[in-house]
């Protein structure tokens, strides 16, 4: 029955997806501003699967791994997710400074060079990290086991850094249209939920048939679950990368590239129009008052996204006292509705802005965690909030985007910098706040005590609600301050170009 409700998903999503294009497409664009043809669309949103897929068992599943199944310490477990981050971090804008400077590999394109190379890196390392470690036992000290998974979770951050950065980079180079820009990032999005319902599905499939003897607790006998889940994965997406590497041509500097090739019904998408501003230096950047706008902004939705993705599992076990099998389906319900939510993004944004999606997106949040707050014995109405998270986390993850590709309009020769600065943000301040979290923690051993139900149910609040009300002054400054590039020191390099929000 489960395999019928996925199945009758996925044809779901093609149909949703098939039918998107055609109402996305209503606006008339001008001839030097066309949108993608369908299959190089669908073939870019598959660029990011395989990143969404370890993504998705990253945050959701790498706290519950390492302190209910392999018995880590709630600090040595956030130690672990804080070393990723940082690594993620600083990894991210240096990959995103080398993109913009290196030409890549031949004429493979520079941003999909870098694409592969990440992708080869997170297929080499993501198995070992949901596994248990090669000739420890039960005697083996919880360092010891640490030290041998840091290795492989700075290899896995890399990897999914340079494919994250390459495929965002990506937006500006293949369409001007801010439209447009929307558009590829809710297709984007719209990929990555279908990647959580993957990776959901398979691990509710996978705790029925290999569930260990306890059907309600996690243990060790979970290992195989998790080890399986973390393969099934890396097949999948390897797979799909495959398809958006023979499915998408970069752009080439100065040569034809995709101008050479025909378009939908005989049409021609021709090249980004050349224009009159200098290139804007990674270091102009820096002097830009939107640029910080948006790195805050985007800090908190990634901090809401992220954290909520983290935290849930251990407020549905530790809290709610609900079945293991609950850590599969309350985020799957979460994903389903934002899948939802993505297809209507555009319409809405065009209809009423993005600024205004983006509190709608909020509103949605603020009252997830109004009903945590207040219903502390919750039980099957969590489905009812999750569809609030997973709607309302969809709509600010896909505006955030689309603001920064916003930042970075015609400048796409300094994109990749600019989405790696905004990603360090992201990737540092989830692994602090994380590893804030595990050390105030009131349980220091690897089981829960009393203490843990409150414990995660005002952190469910806190992430929810609190970064919310950051998020919602931040789009305060935005609505005061619109979007644009500053002149800045030499108005040759930082001229003045408004951008209408």
């Amino acid at each position: 029955m489960y395999i019928y409700f996925l199945a009758s998903q996925l044809v779901k999503a093609r149909v949703e997806i098939i039918f998107s294009v055609f109402f996305l497409e209503t606006r008339r664009m001008s001839d030097t501003e066309r949108s993608l043809p369908a299959l190089r669309r669908l073939s870019y949103a598959l660029g990011h699967f395989l990143n969404d897929l370890c993504a998705s068992m990253w945050f959701t599943y790498l706290l519950v791994f390492y302190h209910s199944v392999l018995g880590f310490a709630n600090t040595y477990a956030g130690v672990l997710l804080l070393v990723g981050q940082i690594a993620d971090g600083l990894c991210t804008p240096l990959i995103g400074y080398e993109s913009d400077r290196t030409p890549g590999c031949g004429n493979y394109g520079k941003r999909k060079t870098w694409h592969l190379v990440g992708t080869l890196s997170v297929v080499l390392s993501f198995a070992f990290i949901f596994n248990q470690c090669l000739g420890c036992g039960p005697n083996t000290p919880q360092w010891a086991s640490l030290t041998y998974f840091v290795p492989f979770i700075i290899i896995f951050q890399f990897g999914w850094a340079a494919t994250q950065i390459s495929h965002l980079s990506l937006i500006p180079e293949l369409v001007t249209c801010e439209h447009a820009k929307v558009e590829l990032t809710a297709y984007r999005y719209a990929f990555t939920v279908i990647a959580n319902i993957t990776v959901y599905a398979v691990a509710y499939l996978l705790f029925h048939v290999q569930a260990g003897e306890d059907e309600d607790v996690l243990g060790p006998a979970d290992i195989p679950v998790f080890r399986n889940l973390a393969l099934i994965v890396l097949g999948i997406g390897s797979l799909f990368s495959l398809f958006f590497h023979l499915g998408i041509k970069e752009r080439r500097p100065g040569g034809a590239g995709e101008a050479g090739e025909e378009e939908e019904e005989g049409e021609r998408r021709p090249l980004i129009p050349k224009t009159s501003l200098s290139p804007l230096l990674w270091k102009c950047w820096l002097k830009q008052p939107s640029f910080y706008q948006v790195a805050l902004l985007y800090m908190s939705t990634r901090l809401i996204v992220n954290l909520s993705q983290t935290y849930i599992s251990m407020y549905l076990i530790n809290t709610l006292g609900l079945p293991k099998l609950y850590i599969a389906t309350i985020p799957l319900v979460m994903y389903l509705s934002g899948f939802l939510s993505s297809f209507i993004m555009k319409p809405v944004t065009k209809l009423i802005g993005k600024s205004l999606t983006y509190f709608v997106g909020l509103l949605l949040i603020m009252a997830f965690s109004f009903w945590v707050l207040v219903d502390i014995r919750m039980g099957q109405q969590v489905y009812g909030a999750a569809v609030l998270l997973g709607a309302g986390s969809a709509t600010i993850l896909v505006i955030s985007l689309s603001m920064t590709a916003e930042l970075i309009a015609d400048q796409t020769q300094s994109g990749a910098f600019v989405y790696g600065a905004m990603s360090f943000t992201d990737k540092v301040a989830n692994g602090v706040a994380v590893m804030i979290i595990q050390s105030v923690h009131p349980c220091h051993t690897a089981t829960c005590c009393p203490a843990c139900v409150w414990f995660y149910h005002y952190i469910m609040v806190i992430v929810t609600g609190g970064v919310a009300a950051v998020a919602a002054l931040t789009l305060c400054s935005i609505l005061i301050w619109p979007i644009k590039i500053r002149p800045r020191g030499q108005p040759s390099v930082c001229e003045d170009t408004p951008r209408v929000n």
